[in-house]
């Protein structure tokens, strides 16, 4: 089998992630992270939408990776994505940054909304 290390160039990819954390750029993060190809930052979560669309500015798809399990996020902040033509795509939070990875070598507009997965 032959392997191909994944060049992602400038842009900035998800390292790994684990129970309560995420490392981006060799750097640990503990908290819900917001991730694009030019950089990452802490948010608040669903009550802050208007911080993920100044974050979201140049993407076409937002990976929203919702812990260790999918679940419902709020209407409202779904609804604030979609009406700025930001698409929305739900998923748990390991299959979201894998996800974002693979696109972002596509060199595609993604970025991914985070929220870290906890202990069981």
């Amino acid at each position: 089998m032959q392997l191909n290390e994944i060049d992602y160039g400038e842009a900035v990819p998800i390292d790994g992630y684990g129970e309560g954390y995420f490392r981006i750029s060799g750097q640990a993060v503990k908290a819900p992270l917001l991730v694009n190809a030019k950089g990452a930052k802490s948010w608040s979560g669903f009550d802050d939408a208007q911080t993920v669309l100044e974050f979201c500015r140049d993407i076409d798809v937002l990976f929203v990776g919702t812990g260790r399990e999918i679940a419902h996020i709020p209407h409202a902040f779904r609804s604030v994505l979609e009406a700025a033509g930001i698409g929305v795509e739900l998923m748990n939070s390991a299959s979201a940054s894998r996800t974002y990875n693979v696109l972002l070598s596509e060199d595609r507009r993604v970025a991914a909304a985070l929220l870290p997965i906890e202990s069981v």
